[in-house]
């Protein structure tokens, strides 16, 4: 009971009864962030590893961050690890999402309630290499819609444009 009341004279000052915070310019992100605050386990209670990478948005929903942890692209401090695994401040996370990138974080806070993007940032640090810039990535061969069943000679062509993105030899060449 008392840490019920020091937490709502923590609250007090920042908005005070019916005040949006909209005179303040602080409006709906000091919001999000007491309620990422509210959504912080209790003392001594842990978040699951699933849990938590599905409410700081690293994936979209609970039940494919529980799929990705059984999958093993999930890693805490380097071991992989299971969905009930119980995440701590300070712990690296490791996620391989698709297209083989990789996301490194280091966790800040931990919450429970899945908070917008610009509040769920501020619960980890992003150590992440940078995505691959959008000129690297080999363009798609696209066909005119009806353009029917290709040729030979388009074919040919496509094949050689999946083996230079993909760095290989000519198709022919054995």
């Amino acid at each position: 009971m008392a840490s019920e009341g020091r937490e709502s004279e923590g609250r007090e000052p920042e908005g005070g009864a019916g005040d949006t915070g909209a005179a303040h310019g602080t409006g709906t992100h000091a919001d999000a962030v007491a309620a990422a605050v509210a959504a912080r386990p209790a003392g001594g209670e842990s978040v699951r590893i699933d849990s938590w990478i599905w409410s700081v948005r690293l994936v979209k929903t609970r039940s494919t961050g529980a799929t990705a942890c059984r999958g093993g692209h999930v890693r805490v401090n380097g071991e992989r690890v299971k969905p009930a695994y119980a995440v701590r401040i300070g712990d690296e996370v490791r996620l391989r999402q698709a297209a083989g990138r990789e996301r490194i974080v280091v966790v800040k806070r931990l919450i429970r309630k899945r908070v917008g993007a610009p509040v769920a940032a501020e619960c980890y640090v992003d150590n992440s290499p940078p995505p691959p810039p959008r000129e690297a990535v080999a363009p798609v061969a696209v066909r005119d819609r009806g353009a029917g069943r290709p040729t030979k000679r388009d074919r040919r062509e496509l094949d050689r444009l999946r083996a230079a993105a993909a760095g290989d030899a000519e198709p022919g060449d054995h």
